[in-house]
């Protein structure tokens, strides 16, 4: 099921933008534009940068303050006001109507802009109306559905899945896994700068021990070639690049799911060996789910929270499941007892019992 040799398949690099990405401008060193007057989209860049936000909170918040601008016909936030942001905000709602969440993710970008982009007192926040939605129950797959979508899957994008399911992590923090928080020998994971910035240690399971190896030793083939070649730079996190010179080429620190080919950072332009994209598992997400004929609106996320939820089923204590999630609040974790059949979902109905 996983071939040595599945890590050299075609891939989706980040040479050029997906479809409905924000484009962002490279800045190769903030400090060089203090007094270059940068526009306002590269603003909420340094912004975000200086806040330690991720590249995707900086494309939303740079997508956002270009699609309230575009609504107010191109005028300058600064020349706006609380009514221009509550009318945005009824446009979504009513117009669009966007999720109250997607609506909070928009009022979130705006806020940022005024105050940490324009640096504008905002005296009319408190009379602001925040969106409100209802919490959700996550969409979650029997242990039957996930054994037939993960028997569907393939390659270096079915390794990965098998590993979100059997360790709980999310899509992101797999493909951001660097080999020296990979421990085969004690079955364990390191979740480095989870969400929320938290490290955590999470599990390997037993069944992905023999194949994580053997994708490991073509891996490290792909690096003594980048090696050979002098392109075996990996991103560094923080300023550990200048702290550290030449652990970007070492072994330990490389990508465990790289992509195939050479990508271009979006930030700084350097070229190099990245992680494996996102797309290229959300589209074998679809294709597996399809294949298994699954009638649920399952995505990847939806293995995370299978795998909370069977371990529920199985009994398995909530306050491990919420130490292996990463969650902060053992409420967020508690969202599963009304899924699991341990659950309210386990309970006999009455009707049953009729004779």
């Amino acid at each position: 099921m996983y071939p040595t040799k599945a890590i050299m398949q075609t891939t989706v690099t980040h040479r050029a933008p997906l479809a409905n990405t924000t484009r962002l401008p490279v800045i190769h060193d903030t400090r060089g534009l203090i007094g270059a007057q940068p526009n306002l989209w590269e603003r909420i860049a340094i912004a975000c940068r200086a806040k330690g936000y991720s590249l995707s909170t900086e494309r939303t918040y740079v997508h956002w303050a270009k699609a309230y601008c575009m609504h107010h016909g191109r005028r300058h936030p600064r020349d706006m006001g609380a009514g221009e942001v509550q009318a945005y905000l009824n446009h979504l709602a009513v117009v669009r109507e966007v999720a109250p969440s997607t609506a909070k993710q928009a009022l979130s970008a705006l806020l940022f802009l005024h105050r940490e982009v324009l640096r504008v007192d905002l005296p009319w926040l408190d009379g602001l109306r925040y969106p409100k939605g209802q919490p959700r129950l996550p969409v979650v797959l029997t242990q039957a559905e996930v054994g037939a979508l993960l028997h569907s899957t393939r390659a270096t994008p079915g390794l990965v899945l098998h590993l979100l399911y059997g360790s709980g992590m999310r899509m992101l923090e797999a493909l951001r896994l660097r080999v020296k928080d990979l421990d085969l020998d004690r079955c364990c994971i390191t979740v480095r700068e989870g969400k929320g910035g938290k490290d955590r240690i999470t599990m390997v399971p037993a069944s992905l021990v023999a194949p994580l190896r053997a994708h490991l030793q073509a891996r490290r083939s792909l690096h003594d070639t980048d090696v050979a070649t002098g392109m075996a730079d990996v991103e560094m996190p923080h300023a550990l690049a200048t702290k550290m010179p030449g652990a970007s080429r070492q072994w330990a620190w490389q990508f465990v799911f790289c992509s195939a080919g050479y990508a271009t950072c979006p930030r700084t332009a350097a070229i190099r060996r990245h992680h494996l994209h996102e797309a290229n598992i959300q589209r074998a997400m679809r294709a597996a789910v399809v294949a298994a004929k699954i009638q649920k609106r399952a995505t990847v996320h939806t293995l995370r929270h299978s795998f909370a939820t069977h371990l529920l089923e199985a009994g398995q204590d909530i306050r491990t499941i919420q130490q292996l999630l990463g969650h902060s609040d053992v409420s967020t974790t508690m969202i599963y007892t009304h899924i699991a059949s341990t659950g309210p979902a386990g309970v006999r109905s009455p009707l049953d019992r009729l004779s």
